[in-house]
């Protein structure tokens, strides 16, 4: 299908960014790399007046150093995060869950900040950032990823507010981790997914962050596995009883891909492989 007509305005600065969209109200919408909202405009499941492309405001591109955490830049590309030093050093789970992202093509375009704006339950990096605790930087203010996930494809943002970047806690670079991920093929969203910090100490689990992908209408903590493996072994019997409690609180949609039903098993499954291969046990 064709788009419906809109006006299309790139603006050189954040503060021109924001004030196309303050113009433009409700019926503004950001364009980053496009990779989900052009399918959108497409189907015309979204039909904004005005797109405001933000690909030229240099504070919204690159990896920045900023002692205690990293801030990740809304329009560095998937394929920048994957092979940026500063994320492999001390947030490598981002890097791991973002190399799962959709297939070459789409990771060379999307973007890190596009991809978590769009909110999307189903998308890789909304459960990573949950499960990081990571903070999203705003032309205006500053929101905890535990609440900027309003709903399905919805998100905290303000319609003139711009994502600036993700702040990503120093805090976990010495953990383990891993990213599981069940999907039919490799470019399909998961139909579940858990984003897995470990910390080790000793042989026991001292602390651990998950993180689940497609088990509600955004992404949630499992918090009841994360207490069930802190102060216990590390070891795979151990995580297959903490997983059992994975889909504790969630809830699950029912689709063409799986039921809900289908999906909390998954979830068991999957975090207790995620324990497991984060731990290295």
């Amino acid at each position: 299908m064709i788009p419906g007509s809109f006006d299309y305005v790139r603006p050189s600065s954040l503060d021109e960014a924001v004030t196309a969209l303050r113009d433009a109200g409700d019926e503004g919408k950001v364009i980053a790399g496009g990779q989900s909202l052009l399918p959108l405009l497409r189907l015309r499941l979204a039909y904004p007046e005005v797109l405001v492309d933000v690909g030229s405001v240099p504070e919204l591109h690159g990896v920045r150093d900023e002692g205690s955490s990293l801030l990740v830049g809304a329009m560095t590309t998937h394929y920048e995060v994957m092979r940026d030093p500063l994320i492999r050093e001390y947030a490598p789970l981002v890097a791991a869950a973002t190399s799962t992202v959709a297939d070459p093509a789409v990771r060379h375009r999307g973007t890190f900040g596009g991809s978590l704006a769009h909110a999307d339950p189903a998308g890789d990096l909304p459960a990573v950032a949950v499960a990081m605790d990571a903070v999203f930087v705003t032309s205006s203010r500053e929101i905890p990823a535990g609440e900027f996930f309003s709903d399905y494809l919805t998100s905290a943002l303000e319609p003139d507010e711009v994502l600036v970047g993700v702040r990503l806690p120093k805090a976990y670079a010495g953990w383990g981790f891993h990213y599981e991920k069940f999907h039919r093929t490799a470019q399909a969203w998961a139909i579940v997914g858990v984003a897995c910090l470990v910390e080790r100490s000793n042989g026991g689990i001292t602390g651990a962050r998950i993180g689940l992908t497609n088990m509600g209408s955004r992404p949630v903590r499992a918090s009841a596995v994360e207490d069930a493996v802190a102060g216990g072994a590390a070891d795979r019997e151990a995580f297959r009883a903490a997983a059992e409690n994975a889909a504790d609180g969630t809830s699950p949609p029912s689709d063409l891909h799986g039921s809900a039903e289908y999906r909390r098993h998954l979830a068991q499954v999957l975090t207790a492989r995620a324990l497991s291969k984060a731990a290295g046990a």
